[in-house]
């Protein structure tokens, strides 16, 4: 008598969404997907490096999976249409779309598409999500990309919006130096392992943002095998690019502070592109990080 396996749910007692099997991202392209505590800098960092992996000579393509549609402003400097409200409009009818009716090019030729969503509460995000991939493959535009970029709404809490996981094949963490972030950070951790058990994706690293001191991440990190891969202090060039709508590569070289974080963009990009090793981390129990952080 035989018995035949089959692929068991994504994590333990929950009911996530299911992707169309024949809509993954094809080998070849690297694909990376930023996740992080909700207003942490996640599209910022996002679009900076989709710049900074062009202006290494890749070609990259930034998806926004995020309802408000606002992750590629500062690349496209306007709000694009959503795909979900253009497949709305022809009533799902994908095949009579042009792709330049979605995707829009940026700075330096990073193309640009965001998947918007539903109405708050009223749909998932990981639909959306499947059914933009499943578009971007349906017009062959995933074929002659070197690098994707999936910047994801809020942190990881629901099988919705850790669907950009299945299509990646490494995750980026975007912190700041404080409680609340590495609360979030550590649920990341978490969703990652538990997605990594039935896709590629694993973990890629730490990006620091908005902090000047790195005590209390690396704190973290040393307890739970995480690695800092990138450190964008308080620099106000930042703040003003996006008010100016533009990425931090279009701002004033003389302005304080530009440079550097341009090359540590710059620096970021070419570590991924040079394969990073992936980490194997482990999240710690909320009790723990309660008690690892702070001050004596």
């Amino acid at each position: 008598m035989t018995s035949t396996l089959t692929r068991k749910e994504d994590g333990e007692g929950s009911v996530q969404v299911k992707q169309d099997p024949t809509a993954q991202i094809q080998e070849g392209a690297l694909v990376i997907a930023v996740y992080g505590k909700g207003g942490i800098g996640k599209s910022t960092t996002s679009s900076n490096l989709s710049a900074a992996f062009s202006k290494l000579g890749k070609k990259v393509l930034q998806i926004g999976c995020d309802p408000k549609h606002d992750s590629t402003f500062t690349l496209t400097h306007k709000m694009v249409p959503t795909v979900i409200d253009i497949l709305e409009e022809v009533d799902f009818h994908s095949e009579e779309l042009r792709p330049e009716d979605f995707m829009f090019k940026g700075f330096n030729g990073v193309m640009c598409v965001e998947s918007g969503g539903p109405p708050a509460g009223t749909g998932c995000g990981g639909y959306v999500t499947g059914q933009t991939v499943k578009l971007l493959k349906e017009h062959h535009l995933l074929e002659d990309t070197d690098v994707v970029i999936f910047d994801v709404l809020g942190d990881v809490v629901c099988g919705g919006f850790a669907a950009p996981l299945q299509h990646a094949n490494y995750c980026l963490i975007v912190t700041a130096n404080d409680f609340d972030s590495i609360f979030a950070m550590n649920r990341i951790v978490a969703a990652i392992n538990a997605k990594a058990k039935n896709y590629k994706v694993r973990l890629g690293g730490v990006i620091a943002n908005r902090s000047a001191e790195l005590d209390q991440i690396e704190k973290f990190n040393e307890k739970t095998g995480l690695k800092t891969m990138a450190h964008f202090r308080n620099v106000d060039a930042i703040r003003r690019s996006r008010l100016k709508k533009c990425t931090i590569f279009e701002m004033d070289s003389e302005e304080e502070g530009v440079v550097e974080v341009q090359n540590e963009y710059l620096s970021l990009a070419q570590k991924m592109i040079d394969n990073v090793e992936p980490l194997e981390a482990e999240p710690l129990k909320d009790r723990e990080i309660f008690d690892l952080l702070g001050f004596d």
